[in-house]
């Protein structure tokens, strides 16, 4: 006799193929892993000694409970809002933050310390966490993890996690291009680009053995054209450094070619290159088309040269809405900003991951 399928049942079995799906594409990628920099830093630099450190006021002002984590930013940084995205939590704790643990972890980690740079040199001008350092911390981290849940379940999410890398732009502005550098002497810059690419290289390869497979390697945005290089280069009209913004292309051409490179070698690896660069300069160069007053200068003090301890909250200058400007220090986007980019990238390289 056959089944008689009422409305009812219908619904029913809709619904669970609807959560069947859910459940599908959350699996795809169960926790979002990030290294890099200030540019993905959620708190890191709190728990060492360095001089490079957001965890005052007016840092995190629009940060849930006006909290000031330790990120670089009046609110979230692009990995919290990519995190949000692939429907986990919509911030990344921090590694060596004590509030959390290998629970929280286990959905999403953060290893980056900001001012650090894939050449230790560049760790070294700050006295912050150098990327090896990083690795040794997500090696660590994998232990807890297979201890909290057991073998298969940790493989399972070291192989689907999304992995963010993010730095870059020290090396240039805060290494090579500083006056005194050992670097600059010892290279040129196409030189130190692929001294560079070289480390970047060998670190997806070090992540690759260890299990990771879906690996998002960030570009450099228009370098040249953020607030503290413009009061650099006030002499000459307080444009963009348009010799940096070309470094800065040339650096993200060879990211691309190490991502093809990468993915030929690398069987089974899935390695994309998630650059800011065009969505950063449109939002430099057209602003108003995105809703900010000011490119130029930023939220925080004067808005010319101030970053870390020079921004603080008792300075009169800061502005009251920071939704208003496309960078909240001299050297950082406002969480505006990275809400913008962070969805850009999530639509377009990130989505295969989705």
């Amino acid at each position: 006799m056959a089944a008689k399928f009422t409305p009812s049942c219908f619904l029913l079995i809709s619904q669970f193929i609807l959560l069947l799906n859910i459940q599908i594409t959350r699996a795809k990628v169960p926790a979002v892993i990030v290294f890099g920099d200030s540019s993905v830093d959620t708190g890191n630099n709190n728990g060492i000694q360095t001089i490079l450190k957001s965890n005052f006021k007016p840092y995190g002002r629009d940060f849930q409970g006006g909290q000031a984590t330790g990120r670089f930013c009046n609110g979230r940084v692009p990995s919290d809002f990519i995190s949000e995205a692939f429907g986990s939590k919509p911030f990344v704790p921090a590694y060596l933050d004590p509030n959390y643990g290998i629970n929280d972890f286990a959905v999403g980690v953060d290893f980056a310390s900001a001012g650090t740079g894939y050449d230790n040199a560049t760790a070294a001008v700050m006295s912050v966490i150098p990327l090896w350092q990083e690795l040794e911390y997500y090696k660590e981290y994998q232990q807890k993890l297979r201890a909290s849940t057991g073998d298969v379940k940790a493989n399972e999410i070291i192989s689907e996690a999304l992995y963010l890398l993010s730095l870059g732009t020290n090396d240039f502005l805060e290494n090579y291009y500083m006056p005194l550098s050992n670097r600059s002497r010892q290279y040129t810059i196409e030189e130190y680009q692929n001294f560079l690419i070289g480390i970047a290289e060998n670190f997806i390869t070090e992540l690759y053995k260890l299990g990771a497979r879906k690996i998002s390697l960030g570009g450099l945005c228009p370098i040249g054209c953020l607030p503290l290089e413009r009061s650099r280069n006030m002499f000459t009209g307080s444009g963009c450094n348009e010799d940096y913004n070309k470094i800065a292309r040339d650096f993200n051409g060879k990211l691309s070619g190490l991502t093809d490179k990468l993915n030929q070698q690398l069987s089974g690896i899935r390695l994309v290159l998630s650059n800011p660069y065009d969505i950063f300069f449109e939002m430099m160069t057209k602003p108003s088309q995105f809703g900010f007053e000011s490119a130029a200068v930023a939220c925080c003090a004067t808005g010319i040269f101030e970053m870390g301890y020079l921004c603080d909250a008792s300075n009169p200058f800061t502005c009251k809405d920071a939704n208003k400007y496309l960078f909240w220090d001299a050297f950082h986007p406002t969480e505006r900003t990275n809400h913008i980019v962070a969805d850009h990238l999530v639509k377009t390289v990130l989505a295969q991951f989705l």
